[in-house]
């Protein structure tokens, strides 16, 4: 049986350890991450936590509706076992009429089904021996690497939340079309959790190049690059990515995207490659 329930009535040891249980694991959709991501967010769950998909969602006036948060690019369908089709669908026909519009992205192991359209996510297999992944890069890598070494950027791992923070609002205008995506990058850079990273490439004791990380389990994400003018003409973007490869052996790297050719193409040329995922779109007014 499927039951929709509000966050405040969620059982939340239950529910976080379906997701860390689940075939489709993504840090996105803990609690704990959503609880910073959504203004608000409620849960169907199949049964006794077998399987759960949470809904975040907003309201407008008097009218609420299912919308993807910022910083939180897969959620969808979450289970202790391998899901149906059918199942996924009875999900789906779920969702509360309350919500008069619904835009949601589904995870990867998740099924393309009606009302579905896809999109492309790049994923990279970091070795256990860097020479093996460098093996992978193309021309233009490598020579932004030889760049940024010749011109001695250095890797920083202790770069502070508030550093990173004014070297985004400096680099990356993106924001200001979206003002509440300052929030929302405050609240996780403030999260209490070993999971949240944030690495950099300086120049001297210039940051020219950072990102904060998600690492849980077998899967970093990488959650916000920002890259100065500076740092883009010195390769620093090449590095920093490089410089993770080496720090972190046996895992997948996740760079969230992206449908903008000349990102996917930088993604790309570290031998990534794409994985799909869908997003649900229906509205009933």
């Amino acid at each position: 049986m499927i039951h929709l329930i509000e966050r405040k009535d969620l059982d939340v040891d239950k529910y976080d350890a379906c997701i860390a249980a689940s075939v489709q694991c993504r840090v996105y959709a803990f609690s704990w991450y959503l609880d910073v991501v959504s203004e608000n967010w409620d849960i169907l769950i199949l049964n006794d936590y077998e399987a759960v998909m949470p809904l975040p969602w907003k309201q407008k006036y008097f009218l609420k509706y299912i919308t993807q948060p910022f910083f939180c690019q897969q959620l969808g369908v979450f289970s202790k076992e391998p899901i149906t089709v059918k199942l996924q669908e009875k999900m789906i026909h779920s969702i509360p009429k309350k919500f008069v519009k619904t835009t949601i992205n589904f995870n990867s192991d998740n099924f393309f089904t009606f009302k579905m359209k896809s999109k492309n996510n790049y994923l990279l297999k970091i070795e256990n021996v860097y020479a093996e992944n460098y093996k992978k890069f193309n021309n233009n890598r490598k020579r932004d690497l030889k760049k940024a070494i010749s011109s001695r950027l250095y890797f920083e791992e202790n770069i502070s939340i508030k550093e990173f923070y004014d070297f985004y609002l400096l680099n990356d205008k993106n924001y200001l079309n979206h003002l509440s995506m300052q929030e929302v990058l405050q609240n996780i850079l403030k999260l209490n959790t070993s999971v949240v990273h944030c690495y950099g490439i300086k120049s001297k004791t210039d940051l020219i190049a950072s990102v904060i990380l998600l690492i849980d389990g077998k899967r970093i994400t990488y959650l916000v690059p920002v890259c100065s003018a500076l740092g883009k003409k010195k390769g620093a973007a090449t590095l920093l990515v490089a410089e993770i490869i080496k720090k972190y052996k046996d895992k997948i790297l996740d760079f969230e995207g992206a449908m903008i050719p000349g990102v996917a193409k930088f993604y790309e040329s570290f031998g990534a490659e794409i994985e799909r995922y869908n997003v649900f779109s229906q509205s009933i007014i």
